[in-house]
């Protein structure tokens, strides 16, 4: 199988190292080379780790590497049989970039979407292949996390959804189905319960150490709510909060104040180096 992934940050370059490991020629694709250099190097510094705690032969590491192909191209992906974006989480630029593939990718090609909260429906649309198009929702770090949300459009075929099924087996994955509403399961659960955290620490309920302390604690959570939004973005969690409240239209999943706050004031969590904790 011809396997594109399209962004080479942490979530496509993890996505484009696990479909390697598994045996698939990789194209992975980003807007400019020195984005691309940053994922390999990722890569290789991931693939260096599961040999060192010989999780993986060096042989496999260095065949994985071959595997994967970098491009600034869209055009490269003409011959892709799966195509997955990995991507900002910005509805616009997913829906501008899935309209460009429809016409790219040959017409058996199936494209899928690695995004956390955006409705499927409306991408697929968009890519002019509705019956082909699915969202494949990996989770972070994608070499460790075992999981993956498939997520079926309102047209998504079975074809699609077993082909999808049984890429993520190869990948060593466990797929899990289900639907497209906003969030699917993952982040309509998830979010809330960091944002209900983020609003313990806004009304002074507690401090965020405490907060982690008594989560990891108290329910066996190996992260504590304060530190994962931290991990994952807290402009990313709001983002997701915003899809939940508009698409839901409900108030509970109104966005904290805090958060709110926080990513106007440019404390992203670790990808800024500072959010509720310093890095």
């Amino acid at each position: 199988m011809n396997f594109g992934v399209i962004g080479a940050g942490q979530m496509g370059a993890g996505i484009a190292q696990v479909a390697a490991v598994a045996g698939f020629d990789v194209l992975l694709r980003d807007v400019e080379q020195r984005f691309l250099d940053r994922g390999m190097a990722g890569i290789e510094k991931s693939l260096a780790k599961l040999v060192e705690k010989n999780k993986l032969e060096p042989s496999a590491k260095e065949a994985a590497l071959a595997r994967i192909k970098t491009t600034i191209s869209l055009e490269d992906f003409s011959d892709s049989d799966l195509v997955v974006e990995a991507i900002l989480e910005d509805k616009k630029i997913k829906l501008e970039l899935f309209a460009s593939l429809g016409k790219i990718v040959k017409p058996s090609g199936v494209l899928a979407s690695n995004t956390s909260s955006i409705p499927i429906t409306e991408l697929a649309t968009a890519s002019g292949r509705p019956e082909q198009f699915i969202g494949m929702h990996f989770m972070n770090p994608v070499p460790l996390m075992t999981l993956v949300e498939v997520i079926r459009g309102y047209l998504t075929s079975d074809t699609t959804t077993n082909l999808i099924l049984e890429t993520a087996e190869k990948m060593g994955k466990t797929a899990v189905q289900c639907n497209d509403y906003p969030g699917f399961v993952s982040n309509r659960i998830l979010m809330p319960m960091l944002n209900e955290a983020i609003q313990c620490v806004m009304e002074g309920v507690a401090t965020p150490q405490a907060i982690d302390q008594i989560m990891k604690l108290g329910m066996n959570h190996p992260m504590g709510p304060i530190t994962l939004a931290d991990f994952i973005g807290l402009d990313t969690c709001l983002a997701i909060m915003e899809v939940l409240h508009q698409g839901l239209g409900d108030d509970k999943y109104r966005a904290s104040p805090l958060l709110r706050k926080m990513v106007q004031g440019g404390l992203l969590g670790r990808k800024s180096g500072q959010g509720f904790y310093k890095y």
